[in-house]
């Protein structure tokens, strides 16, 4: 009989429990919403990967094709062509690589490893793949040389030995030149690592071999025996040819070149010291840093050139990194911002015995890529058209927007391009190979990155390219000279006190909204006009959760301390002034905002500034929600102690209320009631209420903060401030009041604390619970501006705004707004809270309304106008009266044509039926985890809610339905960068910082995965190799000029035998197949094609040799059989047989 499991069906019953949405259907309503997405509407792949490699360790160039590969210490491969081409790919050891080789003009690179690992890579398809890979076991690479137009790879170890690969193949071959036999007899020591190799330009038969030790051998490949050693005190770097195969430079560790002749053993010809000090009595130079590289090239007309890295003499402290070019006479010191990797000098030839004719050198650097121009004077840097600069600063921030208005991105590059610098070279960026993909995905996209020195950057992300558009820097806002007694007044000190931490942007208006780690929020117009501020508007702002001081009505002397008395808020100054009137004497911000006249170039220009202040002494907690709506011309921002609304038509605080001031008669928790409230009409644009008495208990003290710590987001105090003050008292009339639901701050999107994850119902409801400690909890996560209907049973149409708490409350705030015109200059803008709209399990991620057809509601916008128009004034009225803001209350609506607010926190998702406040769809998205990131976004086919999970998994979900469509175990959270900056799009885009310096897109849109292929650039171009360079008829006639060496015969296992079968590995890599219908006409997939053949056929020559040995044998039968025969009979007669 069959064991009963109980845990089994308990384990069923959770799985269906959170994996079906359970159905609420209101009485009166009938939901039935064709949902038009399906599973297969979805899949999810990564696109590209754009930005600067990460920790980049190796580099080489095709100089026929034009192709640059980067390999990295965490054995990612970079490939890049020309702007706009570029490829990512990643070896599965994540081993670093440590060298690459390109088969030049084949399609083909070979990468070194630190695993000892070496493999061949696949260019000749979109995604290169790897097609064999050799594991050595029992020595250590450490250098590898693949001559022009050859199929052996020369690889040296640690051990000083040389073996030999065959390309086509991969498999080692028995020719191996041992470090004994390569040395003197008479030498003790062993010469150490090999650390480079190289065959002579001239004599193919003839390879150089440099030993770390100091020692250079001439190998005869053909005698195999050393021809000559070359033997020098100082430990070897690099080595270098020169073209005519006579001479050749070493670099040293103690910063000294050597030439040597080949046919001089004993001392070289000539010894440099580039940065030497030269003694006078002859002496020899003081030794210097050692020279890691060096490069020989030579020109027909004129001076070689030397270039070296390093070498730079050890009393230069705190010198940067330097790329020394001699040429001639002249040394040319250029000095780097990182340090040197590696470098290359592209030449016009990939003949190494022709005149090399260098045009430009590329230098990778720990977190740059250079081209230097060698053809110009002052050796120039090309500009470079790659987007490597995303690490600039680091990127603390990303939003990512997708089918955006069509006139945005050339406004942005037309503002942008006058940023450009100045006095980069004029020709033409030199990493030129490969074609941009063929794909028809045209809708623009655009990436905005805030970073931690206070940039904003702008990029067009379109047809899965990347490229900056405009920067801005709002660190100008502010006055970065800071006194003494400021820098001894704060607390905290920071270097990224300008640090952005929050944006919102609104595309079609243009206006921009950022907020800083320092408590302050700065909102931003576009204009195509350059303008001059002469005074930074400014609002100061207090927020506090404690009692406060409170002022008289009448802005006269302050008066006592009152208990409840509401937060205040400082109005617009009238005048510049640098001195705080608050008695208290703390009423300053943490930034100063600069006092003298601003230039604002075109772009975006400064509209408002709003800073938090100091209060009795307590420094003003980050902003951590923000949202911005255009039409209503309002900006909403919270923090750990409440939430302010500004005005910034009017340039006012509409709604400044803590905490503790949001709770009403539907408070969650329990809570002594408080004194009803004398309401004051407004007056001045401000809702100006005098207040009455309130019980103490009514008061809480300052919250514990759930910010999450961050390095790159600390906060920054720092005393001053500036802006007049307007002694105006906010709070709401009493009859509001009752309405209110308790609000405060969460950690911005994707930095949600991770230590009160497990927010439940329980938490609020229970009279045994103190509301004070949990209350502290309790803090804002997002705002949502909408028009939609405000209560319950409304049945006309609203501005309102939505907002979210980490305890997943929803509640309602309803907007009236003044017509628009002069109107709207003058008349406040009243906010009346509505009450709790629904609650959720976990924080508040997300909310958006669809309409009745299920369809998305976008937010209401301003169109763009330019603001700085002054001469066309009437013109620019029309178009801000024909501005769309949201339905007049007074417009009826069908109560049939009802809304859906969508609602996720980070443990599941409601749908709410508006107006009747009944949720018809439910569904608990994760039980163990929680979600990083959620966005309800627009698909090509429908709506759909798109999640990104602390386990790694990313899932869609139908909308308003709420079935789960995809879920996909993408990667686990191991950074919280990934959770920082992970965004979500329309139409089936999303990206993150991988690391530092890269961003990955992905995309979980069917569509585009299919037409991926398509969007991908290629890298391989089919290019004529260039003729070889003429031996010129003397040279032939005396036997002159270049000798070639038949390696097959030489290292085939005809002649050389079979390799050690336990030195290396042969691994067949998962591209083979592909790679051979990738690789239509190139060598290497001739050459591939041709193995498999001839192991097809030498697989039935086989067979067809046992056939014939078993023929063999039975002949061998039958002709002893037969020799038996003829003993017997031999001598008998015929007629006796």
């Amino acid at each position: 009989m069959k064991k009963f499991n109980i845990r089994k069906v308990l384990d069923g019953l959770k799985e269906v429990s959170s994996s079906t949405p359970s159905v609420q259907v209101g009485p009166q309503e009938n939901h039935l919403i064709q949902e038009t997405l399906q599973s297969d509407h979805f899949q999810l792949c990564k696109t590209v990967r754009h930005g600067f490699p990460y920790q980049p360790s190796s580099m080489a160039f095709d100089p026929v094709q034009k192709i640059l590969a980067i390999g990295t210490q965490s054995g990612a491969l970079r490939l890049f062509g020309r702007p706009g081409v570029e490829c990512y790919c990643q070896h599965e050891s994540g081993a670093a690589v440590i060298q690459l080789q390109f088969l030049i003009n084949e399609g083909a690179l070979v990468s070194a490893l630190a695993d000892d690992s070496v493999h061949l890579w696949n260019l000749r398809q979109k995604r290169p793949a790897i097609l064999h890979s050799l594991k050595f076991s029992k020595e250590r690479i450490t250098f590898c040389h693949l001559p022009f137009q050859s199929k052996w790879l020369y690889i040296g170890t640690e051990r000083g030995n040389i073996h030999l690969v065959n390309v086509e193949s991969f498999m080692l071959s028995g020719y191996v030149i041992m470090w004994n036999k390569a040395i003197e007899l008479s030498t003790k020591a062993h010469p150490g690592p090999v650390v480079h190799i190289s065959d002579n330009p001239m004599d193919e038969g003839k390879l150089i071999i440099g030993f770390e030790s100091g020692i250079v051998v001439m190998w005869d490949l053909k005698s195999k025996k050393a021809d000559s050693r070359y033997t020098y005190d100082e430990a070897i770097h690099s080595v270098a040819w020169h073209h005519e195969g006579k001479q050749f430079i070493c670099s040293h560790s103690d910063g000294t070149l050597t030439i040597w002749n080949i046919r001089g053993q004993g001392k070289p010809i000539q010894t440099i010291t580039p940065h030497g000090k030269q003694p006078k009595d002859g002496k020899k130079p003081e030794p210097c840093k050692p020279i890691l590289k060096v490069e020989y090239k030579t020109t027909r007309i004129g001076e070689p050139f030397m270039i070296l890295s390093g070498g730079l003499s050890y009393d230069t402290v705190g010198r940067r990194p330097c790329l020394t070019v001699m040429h001639g006479k002249s040394t040319a010191v250029l000095e780097m911002d990182y340090p040197i990797v590696d470098f290359l000098t592209l030449c016009e030839t990939p003949y190494a015995n022709d005149f090399q004719e260098p045009y430009a050198v590329v230098v990778l650097l720990e977190k740059d890529l250079v081209v230097i121009d060698l053809a110009q004077n002052g050796y120039p840097i090309f500009e470079n058209p790659y987007p490597l600069t995303i690490h600039e600063s680091p990127v603390t921030c990303c939003e990512y927007f997708a089918d955006c208005p069509v006139d945005l991105i050339p406004a942005l590059y037309s503002v942008g391009s006058r940023q450009k610098r100045q006095g980069y070279s004029k020709k033409e960026w030199p990493i030129s190979g490969g074609n941009w993909g063929q794909g028809t995905q045209s809708y623009p996209e655009i990436i905005i990155t805030g970073h931690a020195d206070g940039t904003v950057k702008f990029w067009d992300a379109s047809a899965m390219m990347l490229q900056v558009l405009y920067k801005l820097k709002t660190a100008k806002v502010f006055d970065r000279n800071r006194s003494k007694e400021d820098k001894g007044s704060t607390e905290t000190s920071d270097e990224d006190p300008f640090a952005i931490q929050i944006m919102a942007w609104c595309p079609e208006s243009r206006m921009l909204c950022v907020a800083g780690v320092s408590a302050n929020i700065i909102i931003y117009r576009f204009s195509k006009l350059e303008v001059t501020t002469e005074v930074v508007q400014l609002l100061e702002v207090r927020m506090q959760y404690e009692l406060n001081d409170i002022e008289s009505p009448d802005g006269g002397e302050p008066a006592l301390p009152t208990p409840g008395a509401s937060p205040q808020t400082s109005g617009p100054p009238s005048h510049p002034s640098t001195s705080s009137n608050n008695s208290d004497g703390g009423n300053m911000p943490c930034l100063k905002v600069r006092s003298t006249p601003l230039k604002q170039s075109a772009g975006y220009q400064v509209d408002l500034v709003v800073q938090l202040v100091w209060v009795s002494g307590e420094p003003p907690q980050q902003i951590t929600s923000l949202a911005l709506n255009s039409s209503y011309g309002l900006v909403v921002f919270g923090n750990s102690n409440g939430l302010a609304v500004v005005d910034y038509v009017q340039k006012t605080v509409v709604l400044n209320l803590g905490t503790v001031e949001l709770y009403g008669s539907n408070d969650p928790y329990q809570r002594q009631p408080r004194s009803p409230r004398k309401t004051r009409q407004p007056s001045g644009g401000l809702c100006d209420i005098n207040e009455g008495s309130a019980t103490s208990e009514d008061r809480c003290k300052s919250p514990t903060s759930v910010l999450m710590s961050n390095s790159n987001l600390q906060q920054f105090y720092n005393g001053g401030g500036r802006g007049a003050k307007m002694s105006r008292k906010l709070s709401l009339p009493t009859e509001l009041k009752p309405d209110l639901v308790f609000l405060s701050v969460c950690p911005p999107r994707g930095a949600n604390p991770l230590d009160h994850r497990d927010n439940s119902f329980s938490r609020s409801r229970s009279s045994s619970v103190t509301s004070i400690d949990k209350e502290a909890r309790e803090a804002i996560s997002s705002f949502h501006f909408s028009d939609t209907f405000a209560r319950k049973g409304d049945s006309t149409l609203t501005p309102c705004l939505y907002v979210g708490t980490t305890l997943g409350t929803v509640l309602a705030l309803a907007l009236t707004l003044p017509p628009a015109g002069e109107q709207r200059q003058l008349q406040p803008v009243i906010l009346s809270p509505t009450g709790m709209l629904v609650r959720l399990k976990g924080s508040i991620m997300r909310m958006a309304l669809l309409d009745s057809t299920g369809s998305m509601l976008p937010p209401a916008f301003e169109p763009w106008f330019e603001p700085n128009v002054t001469a066309d004034g009437e013109e620019r009225e029309k178009v801000r009266k024909r501005r769309p803001v949201s339905v007049s209350p007074s417009t009826s609506q069908d109560l049939n044509e009802s809304q859906y607010a969508v609602v996720c926190s980070e443990k599941q998702a409601k749908v709410i039926s508006l107006p009747s406040q009944t949720c018809i769809y439910k569904h608990s998205i994760t039980e163990a985890s929680f979600i990083l990131r959620a966005d309800v976004v627009q698909m090509s086919q429908g709506v759909s809610l798109a999640c990104f999970c602390a386990n790694g998994h990313i899932m869609t979900l139908s909308v308003p339905g709420l079935r789960p469509l995809m879920d996909v175990n993408y990667l686990p959270l191991t950074d919280m960068r990934i959770a920082r900056t992970f965004c979500f799009t329309n139409l089936g885009q999303a990206m993150y910082l991988c690391s530092p310096t890269e961003v990955q897109r992905i995309t979980y849109s069917q569509d585009t995965c299919e037409n991926l292929q398509e969007m991908l650039g290629e890298l391989f171009t089919p290019v004529e190799t260039p003729e070889a360079p003429n031996r010129g008829f003397f040279k032939g006639l005396f036997g002159g000029g270049a000798q070639s060496l038949d390696r097959e015969e030489l290292f085939g296992e005809i002649s050389s035998g079979k390799a050690n079968r336990s030195l290396a590995q042969h691994i067949p890599g998962p591209g083979g197949l592909e790679g051979m219908k990738g690789a239509a006409s190139g060598v290497v997939g001739d050459l591939a094609r041709a193995r498999i053949a001839l192991d097809e056929r030498g697989q039935k020559l086989g067979e067809l040799d046992e056939r014939t040995a078993a023929m063999m044998t039975s002949a061998d039968c039958f002709s002893k059989h037969a020799h038996e025969m003829m003993l017997k009979c031999k001598d008998k007669k015929w007629y006796q047989l």
